[in-house]
């Protein structure tokens, strides 16, 4: 009797959290480096067929949809337009799927936001103050007192020491799992060797967020209002049974 009310609230339910991501896209619209993060839809089987007392093409009376769930999030890391800055600390990968290696606590996490700085004892840090490493593994290191340039092949030159700053390679970026702060944390430690010419790096330039306002503004609109749809259908169906109930009480 309650199937339609099940359905419309599966469904607001799911829409309610495209709607929560999308939002969070827009509220990222100016973060250097972000990668949009995409809602993934699926029907649902009735719950008489998720709980195995239906087959799923039976044609039996629970043989039938329930609606829609959220099946997953995924991130498109679609490689972004570079902005200048043109400040030397700033840097971005001209190659998609790869990422800068830095430091948070005793994890080596991965980003794409090369929004640098040095801090006092010219460490170069992420924005959020994180070690940014070297591909060793060390961290970075500079003499605020002398010049320093950044080299082709992502290599940092000071006062004729070379380091090269760490950049790695996931085999699946579907393995990529966000973490906060814009950071990513490989889940199956595979990865895939970085060749050198894959390692061009730009001094002085950040790579901006993967969201289009306008993009995200109207699938936000999209979502919205099917959702305000289904909250509309679930006020229907309690209407109807209120009125199913009164008048049976009449009788």
């Amino acid at each position: 009797m309650f199937y339609g009310l099940y359905t419309a609230a599966a469904g607001a339910n799911a829409l309610s959290q495209k709607v929560e991501i999308i939002s969070n896209n827009l509220a990222n619209v100016d973060t250097v480096g972000f990668k949009r993060e995409l809602a993934l839809l699926e029907s649902r089987d009735s719950e008489a067929i998720e709980r195995g007392m239906e087959m799923r093409g039976s044609r039996g009376r629970n043989d039938i949809g329930g609606g829609v769930e959220l099946a997953s999030t995924a991130t498109e890391f679609r490689l972004g337009t570079f902005k200048p800055t043109g400040v030397p600390t700033d840097m971005a990968i001209e190659m998609p799927q790869l990422f800068f290696m830095v430091q948070r606590g005793d994890q080596q996490l991965l980003t794409r936001a090369g929004n640098f700085q040095t801090n006092h004892e010219g460490q170069l840090q992420t924005a959020d103050g994180d070690p940014v490493l070297s591909s060793d593994g060390a961290t970075i290191q500079l003499d605020a007192r002398l010049p320093w340039e950044l080299l082709s092949g992502g290599r940092i030159r000071q006062a004729g020491d070379v380091r090269e700053i760490g950049l790695r390679r996931p085999q699946n970026v579907a393995d990529l799992q966000k973490v906060g702060q814009n950071y990513f944390q490989n889940t199956t430690d595979r990865w895939d060797p970085v060749q050198p010419e894959d390692r061009r790096v730009r001094s002085g330039f950040t790579e901006v967020s993967g969201v289009n306002s306008l993009q995200e503004m109207t699938e936000l609109i999209t979502a919205s209002r099917a959702y305000e749809t289904n909250i509309r259908l679930m006020q229907t169906h309690d209407q109807i049974t209120a009125s199913l109930i009164s008048r049976m009480l009449k009788v």
